[in-house]
């Protein structure tokens, strides 16, 4: 499908709002370039890496768009920008759950409604041209990618990631029709709490798995795009059922591995093993955020350099997945994972470790988490809206 297919009927002008789809090489400069507007002095604020952004978007050959279509709307207004959206069609979503639902993602606008308004009405237009009945957002593109408006927790920056917005960016959803279908919830916690947790559980883990072959073996670096399947593997299969949740594609999956050669530190990533078969898998990213926030958004020429030179200073990691396959969720074999990344943080002197995202309706492990005294730093919003 293309990624940046003609929108009939979109060119809307409106109180002097004119949105219209970004076409040019100018255009796509200045979609990609409002954020440094609307964040301008703000300290929180993570820049993207805007060669990563812009396959995200469609402008390249980023293999998402094998099974969807994408638009991408900007907002003017007296010569200037200011709004900007994404709106497309995934057909595995769709196919997946029998539905005609449409998405939205790349949001940010100036902090005005009718602006706002303006942007989501083109999109519905986009939408219902091709035949949908509802949508959701944000998503960037995916859940399986950046996702969610920050709605608490503005205090601090985000980890690697993780989205940030302006406070006042859920009003303006709001606004334009929008409810609140599920909140993602990042939680902290210190390396000592983490220790302590692991020392309490895993004797209990162990002495449940007597009799069975366990073993947990680190990342295997001289393996890496395999290693990375294996574990995108594991991670499908144990979200299979999971709220919104869409599997990553083949291609998809081979370029995200390709993607993550230069930032996974293979201290972070294990697999568990029961009777010689894989059966979990856990992952936790240093937070590069810490030094991404100072490349201004460019990763090249030596942005990849700064990101590995600095590593060592990161004090903060992100544990982004402890995937277990279904028939192993209930097993405890996740704390003897968690050990793993324990161990990992001994060396690189971290302080902490952010457990994100954890969906609201994952009570399982909210209430592990919340047990464990973890505390509840940042809450994402995903909403809905029919068409």
């Amino acid at each position: 499908m293309s990624a940046a297919a003609p929108v009939a009927g979109v060119g809307v002008r409106s109180n002097l709002i004119t949105v219209r789809a970004v076409t040019s090489w100018r255009d796509r400069r200045r979609f990609q370039r409002l954020p440094w507007t609307i964040y301008a002095n703000d300290p929180n604020w993570v820049p993207p890496i805007l060669s990563q952004e812009r396959g995200l978007l469609g402008w390249g050959r980023h293999p998402f768009f094998d099974h969807a279509e994408m638009v991408t709307l900007l907002a003017e207004r007296g010569g200037n920008a200011v709004g900007r959206i994404a709106v497309f069609v995934n057909d595995v979503h769709n196919a997946k759950y029998e539905e005609k639902r449409g998405f939205f993602g790349f949001f940010e606008c100036v902090d005005d409604v009718a602006v706002a308004r303006e942007l989501f009405d083109a999109g519905r237009t986009w939408l219902l041209q091709r035949g949908m009945t509802a949508w959701r957002g944000p998503v960037n593109p995916s859940l399986n990618y950046t996702c969610g408006l920050l709605i608490d927790g503005f205090e601090c920056p985000p980890v690697f990631l993780m989205t940030y917005n302006r406070p006042y960016y859920a009003a303006l959803v709001e606004a334009c029709g929008f409810a609140k279908t599920q909140d993602l919830y990042a939680y902290e916690m210190d390396v000592a709490l983490l220790a302590k947790l692991v020392d309490r559980y895993k004797p209990a883990v162990m002495s449940a798995l007597d009799g069975n072959d366990l073993v947990v073996r680190r990342f295997d670096r001289s393996r890496f795009a395999e290693e990375i399947r294996t574990f995108l593997a594991i991670y499908n299969r144990a979200l299979e059922g999971t709220w919104g949740f869409t599997p990553l594609q083949e291609r998809e999956a081979k370029h995200i591995a390709a993607e993550m050669g230069h930032i996974i530190a293979p201290e972070f990533a294990a697999f568990a093993l029961v009777d010689g078969k894989i059966v979990g898998a856990v992952l936790a990213l240093l937070d590069y955020n810490q030094i991404i926030r100072k490349l201004d958004g460019r990763l090249l020429p030596s942005g990849i350099f700064r990101l590995m030179w600095g590593r060592r200073r990161i004090n903060v990691a992100r544990a982004m997945a402890v995937a277990m396959l279904p028939e192993h969720q209930q097993s405890g074999i996740g704390v003897v994972l968690l050990d793993r990344l324990v161990e990992a943080a001994k060396p690189w002197g971290l302080k902490g470790w952010e457990f994100s995202w954890v969906l609201e309706s994952n009570d399982s492990s909210r209430g592990t988490l919340r047990r464990a005294g973890t505390k509840l730093a940042k809450t994402y919003r995903i909403y809905d809206r029919a068409l």
